[in-house]
């Protein structure tokens, strides 16, 4: 992106990890800097996945336009560098109506993707992947054995059940002869005219997980069951890539398999600690984050980070 502007324009960005208030901390940030908040979240691209993914309602937003959410369909292919596309442009278009860009960013690498940029990767081969897509379709565990032989490390990072990433990792290293994550490394041209301010929330662990708890009931009080039980009756096929995201794979087998709803409540809250803790790990390696430890909708938490992003802008 070209730097039409004098000085760098500030970029807030609140990353934590799932349920710590980044939502409803950029809302109230938004309110208080005259901001819009754009979300950084791979879930959230998906149209019609909406409880399980902890979009925030429209009633929540309270007048703050949000971007980045419901970009494509469930059967569509997403990855970090046509977030960083579809980034980028918004981005720059709240910077020219005169507002400041917040994120709220459950996902890190998307946000990396942004910042820092990615390689480029061949495009995309039609007639291999459909190759790929028959060896998975006789079982998930041929395609990862076959990514394992060709990108070792590449398998470490890539669950056995994710086809999609599995897919493109075997692709990129056939086609470039370098496995994805050398490509990463190599060549990247970072976002340019704009100097991130980034707001880290660090809620204790008890707290966290005890918060976590809650928020999956006031999911299933929301009607997160009947929203898998709509997408399922409108033909979402179980292989598309949001039913893999925490929540959605248990609910469907409630519905289909009789898995008791208890059980599968118990799943998901023990999924959603494990993923708050790895996002965590991520998060904590991230340069330059100003660190507050609590929720982002504690008023505390909330002025300290206006107070910061409100000096880093002055400066």
């Amino acid at each position: 992106m070209t730097d039409r502007r004098s000085s760098p324009a500030p970029l807030v960005a609140i990353v934590g990890p799932t349920a710590s208030g980044k939502s409803a901390l950029g809302v109230w940030l938004a309110e208080w800097l005259d901001g819009e908040v754009l979300v950084c979240d791979s879930t959230q691209v998906y149209r019609e996945f909406d409880i399980g993914t902890a979009k925030l309602p429209p009633g929540e937003r309270r007048g703050v336009p949000h971007h980045l959410m419901d970009l494509v369909e469930a059967g569509e292919v997403f990855h970090a560098g046509e977030y960083r596309r579809r980034a980028a442009a918004a981005l720059e278009a709240v910077v020219q109506r005169g507002k400041l860009p917040i994120f709220t960013v459950g996902t890190g690498l998307y946000l990396r993707a942004l910042l820092e940029g990615l390689s480029e990767a061949p495009e995309r081969s039609q007639e291999l992947r459909e190759r790929l897509a028959r060896r998975a379709a006789a079982g998930s565990a041929r395609l990862h054995r076959l990514l394992a032989r060709i990108d070792p490390a590449g398998a470490k990072r890539i669950g056995a059940r994710d086809i999609p990433k599995m897919i493109r990792a075997i692709e990129v290293r056939l086609l470039s002869g370098k496995p994805l994550s050398a490509l990463h490394r190599a060549g990247r041209k970072g976002l340019e005219g704009y100097r991130p301010i980034k707001i880290g929330l660090a809620p204790p662990r008890r707290a966290l997980c005890e918060r976590i708890d809650r928020r999956v009931e006031a999911m299933f009080e929301r009607g997160w069951v009947e929203e898998v039980r709509g997408l399922v009756a409108r033909g979402v096929p179980p292989s598309a890539k949001p039913f893999q995201f925490i929540g959605y794979a248990a609910l469907r087998e409630h519905l289909e398999a009789g898995l008791p709803l208890h059980q599968a409540a118990e799943r998901i809250r023990a999924a959603t600690r494990r993923y708050a803790k790895r996002q965590m790990t991520w998060f904590r390696r991230e340069p330059g984050v100003h660190w507050l430890e609590g929720f982002g909708d504690d008023p505390r938490v909330a002025h300290a980070a206006l107070d910061h992003i409100q000096k880093e802008v002055s400066q």
